[in-house]
């Protein structure tokens, strides 16, 4: 009698079919070697969903003093978010006050008020003071400018701005710039993203 199934005689096992040999996968390169590293940088960055606007420097130097290879390095490529939840370099509201004095001081020693020359120079004005406060280096400000003329007639004025507000790194700065015919008022808020 036959050992096995249930219809008493054995089933024949079909011989497996010899498959080609596969290619061999080219070496995935090392993080070591210093020519792969940007490669290997580059597939993960293609699979990565974060968009990152700031990395840190490796060292404590400011970013303004840093060369034009670092800034065109960085520009190349995205990193991964650092979750880094406070400033490198907290807002420094009596410097900031100082300059943006100094820059309405300089503009406007000798100009009269006239409605059509000031819907202009505040535009202008606000860029100077943008590009000003900018080259102090605070990494992840993000800055708000408002420059306001005000003819003096007797009137009163009351101005307003309300922000969600972090007390902790948020800042803000005015100074103003008086003379006969006009007030000058410029504002700047500083609002620190994480």
């Amino acid at each position: 009698m036959e050992k096995g199934g249930h219809g008493g005689k054995s089933a024949a096992v079909p011989a497996p079919h010899l498959q080609p040999p596969q290619p061999r996968k080219e070496r995935r390169p090392s993080m070591f070697e210093k020519e792969a590293y940007a490669q290997i940088l580059r597939e993960r960055l293609r699979e990565s969903f974060h968009d990152v606007q700031y990395v840190e420097p490796p060292f404590d130097d400011p970013i303004a003093d840093l060369g034009k290879e670092w800034k065109s390095a960085l520009a190349k490529l995205k990193f991964a978010n650092s979750y880094r939840m406070e400033p490198l370099k907290k807002f420094q509201a009596h410097s900031v006050e100082a300059k943006v004095q100094q820059i309405l001081k300089e503009s406007l020693k000798d100009v009269k008020y006239d409605d059509k020359v000031f819907s202009h120079l505040s535009l202008e004005l606000a860029d100077r003071i943008l590009s000003a406060v900018k080259e102090f280096g605070y990494h992840r400000y993000k800055f708000i400018i408002k420059v306001l003329f005000i003819q003096k007639t007797g009137q009163a004025i009351n101005v307003a701005s309300r922000w969600i507000w972090d007390v902790a790194w948020d800042s803000w700065v005015a100074a103003k710039h008086e003379t006969e015919t006009y007030v000058a008022l410029a504002l700047v808020f500083a609002l620190y993203c994480e």
